[in-house]
């Protein structure tokens, strides 16, 4: 009963972080990518060059195009994939569709929030928003589909890796508007917002992954361990060792601490044993007691 509980607090909480997700994904694209005709990497950067020509509507050629892949990639895939899919697909349809019409005035234009010529700063925030809403997505187990269903196929049956097979498709789909449009403009802002929304995706989530690890070498283990121990929620694993050069015994400790809590850890054991030699590092996703839960 208690392991049911758990499952079910974790998937509301996934579903309450992918609809989150979606919404600040599509209010990058509604407020301030598409008012300014920027488009970037992704299928909904693809179908904002379509919306661009034909005004045909973004939502539902993104929910077109998912499902098609989605039925295809059922097998290969399986059905946990599909489902978390699906799911944020019709999510990342429906909010498209209520920002659109949300910045829509009485004429039918998009409304330029930050006013006519600030197409430099929409393109920022507008990849801000974009990387933010697709970190929280990913955070949460979810996929937002289009490219991630095609890579992920590609993965499967060839040795490529996924970032490569999504990398060589955004640049491609930012490099398409030259020819479509003859806009420099277009392919530059599509490049720089690639670049901004990376660079927040990959912020975001290392910075709620990134713990930090220290590797302790100390003759004096029992205090050290004590102070973490008392003074934190974390606990020490230490291991017998000998100096090389030296032939001393010597004690070495391994703790895993939050990022915040790292400077604590270096000044206890400063004042602990000043002489010690101690390694800093980064420790990407942590799980266990003190930690996350281990996700499924």
């Amino acid at each position: 009963m208690k392991l049911n509980r758990h499952r079910l607090w974790e998937f509301i909480k996934d579903f309450f972080a992918i609809n989150l997700g979606m919404a600040i994904y599509s209010l990058g694209w509604a407020a301030f990518l598409l008012p300014y005709h920027i488009t970037t990497g992704g299928m909904v950067g693809l179908f904002a060059i379509l919306y661009y020509v034909t005004k045909f509507p973004i939502s539902l050629a993104v929910m077109i195009a998912n499902m098609g892949l989605l039925c295809f990639a059922y097998k290969p895939l399986g059905w946990k994939f599909v489902i978390k899919t699906a799911y944020a697909v019709i999510a990342l349809s429906t909010f498209l569709e209520m920002g659109q019409h949300m910045m829509t005035d009485e004429t039918g234009q998009l409304i330029q929030l930050m006013g006519e010529g600030q197409d430099s700063m929409a393109c920022v925030l507008g990849a801000i928003l974009n990387g933010i809403g697709i970190a929280i997505v990913f955070l949460s187990g979810g996929s937002t589909g289009g490219w991630d269903v095609i890579a992920a196929l590609v993965n499967k049956y060839k040795n490529i890796s996924l970032g490569r097979v999504m990398l060589f498709l955004d640049l491609l789909v930012i490099a398409s508007c030259w020819p479509i449009f003859h806009d420099w403009r277009m392919v530059v802002f599509g490049y720089v917002t690639l670049a901004v929304y990376s660079y927040v995706l990959d912020l975001v989530i290392n910075s709620a992954r990134q713990d930090i690890q220290f590797i302790i070498f100390t003759k004096k283990p029992q205090e050290i361990s004590e102070r973490i121990i008392h003074e934190t929620v974390h606990t020490v694993t230490s291991w017998n060792a000998e100096g090389y050069f030296s032939h001393q015994d010597i004690k070495i400790l391994i703790t895993i601490v939050h990022k915040r809590e790292s400077v604590r850890i270096l000044r206890l054991i400063q004042e602990v044993d000043p002489q010690a030699f101690v390694s800093q590092s980064r420790a990407e996703g942590v799980y266990g007691n003190g930690f996350k839960a281990i996700k499924a």
